[in-house]
């Protein structure tokens, strides 16, 4: 055999193992493994996503929470931006971080509402209110793993939860799903549908805390929010049903604005922000908010089809993070100028949000 058939054939075996690695690698966009035993004898899983360019998502079935969100700075390198923990046990002793959260996120005044002439009676989880779904919201429970359909250029995964009716004293039997999709854009999409048979109410978000430093303060990270106006809450941190524009305010971030620069001026009333700030009624995807880590360099956006996003300045962990949570109006059931959070059975909730990443 001569040297160029050599070369030929050593070219083409090449190949065809360049192939069956690429392949490989194809399969393994999506990985399932093992996380451990919740209390309540579920079992819970270990979703890994992946990308073209290396950004990697991981979400456990246990709350759907996202455990690690890998993505590149300015230089490349890539470090997990969400705040996590390394096992099941601390995830279920510290609720609710980078979760799921329903039935109702956020505060419901009075721990009961009305719907349809009934009176609905809820835990009193936050003082005498309903702070986050009651006692065991849908942070708490292992959900249902599915497979998500297979797009060009998209990892995704798919995580069901029937909450059954009464469960928190909410009625209705209501199945919520979200589809988690890291695309090679370095987007986390997070699509949420929930349908119920009886009429009731609906206010999902994450609860993600995020740090683009990958550690340290959220402080010194500069946040534009696109909003104008945000809607007022009382001493416990209920909505008052007003609706106040933003401007001359110390919770405008309509400008680009560094994260600490007036955040001593809320104490002793406040250690930082809790907000609500409204986007409008539009249910395309806008954007929403955008911070930016200037050490690193990386950007994060958000668009969401929701009406509102809650700002938290990781008020209770030191402002190591920031939460950025797109969702309704807080307890917008007992205030009928906010957008509505009932559904009823053939007309179910679909929202969307996605984060997006990027350096420079």
């Amino acid at each position: 055999m001569n040297p160029f058939s050599r070369r030929l054939i050593t070219m083409s075996f090449l190949a065809s193992a360049l192939l069956g690695h690429a392949q490989a690698l194809t399969l393994q966009r999506v990985e399932q493994t093992d996380f451990g035993t919740a209390r309540d004898g579920g079992k819970v899983k270990l979703i890994t996503l992946r990308n073209a360019r290396g950004v990697t998502a991981q979400i456990i079935s246990y709350g759907a929470i996202i455990k690690e969100l890998n993505v590149p700075d300015r230089q490349g390198h890539l470090t997990n931006v969400v705040l996590t923990t390394d096992t099941l046990a601390k995830y279920e002793q510290f609720n609710g971080p980078a979760a799921v959260i329903g039935r109702v996120v956020n505060r419901i005044g009075g721990a009961q509402f009305e719907l349809d002439g009934h009176i609905y009676k809820l835990p009193a989880n936050n003082g005498k209110n309903t702070i986050h779904g009651g006692n065991k919201g849908f942070s708490q429970h292992v959900w249902t793993v599915e497979a998500a359909p297979a797009r060009a250029g998209e990892s995704s995964v798919k995580l069901t939860y029937l909450s059954k009716d009464g469960e928190e004293g909410f009625p209705g039997n209501l199945k919520t799903t979200v589809v988690y999709t890291l695309t090679d854009r370095n987007e986390l999409r997070l699509d949420y549908e929930a349908e119920t048979d009886m009429p009731t109410i609906v206010n999902l978000t994450n609860h993600a805390y995020w740090n683009l430093a990958g550690g340290g303060s959220c402080l010194d990270n500069v946040l534009q929010i696109m909003s104008d106006s945000y809607t007022p809450q009382d001493a416990e941190l209920i909505s008052t049903g007003e609706i106040r524009p933003l401007k001359g305010t110390l919770m405008d971030f309509s400008t680009p604005t560094r994260i600490g620069d007036r955040i001593e001026q809320l104490k002793p009333r406040m250690n930082g922000y809790d907000h609500n700030y409204i986007l409008g009624d539009s249910k395309a995807l806008k954007l929403a908010a955008r911070l930016v880590e200037p050490k690193s360099g990386r950007i994060m956006e958000v668009r969401t089809t929701q009406p509102a996003i809650q700002l938290y300045t990781g008020n209770h962990i030191g402002h190591t993070a920031v939460c950025l949570e797109t969702q309704h109006y807080p307890d917008a059931i007992h205030h009928a100028n906010f957008p509505s959070i009932v559904i009823r059975p053939g007309t179910p909730l679909k929202e969307s949000t996605v984060f997006s990443f990027s350096a420079k």
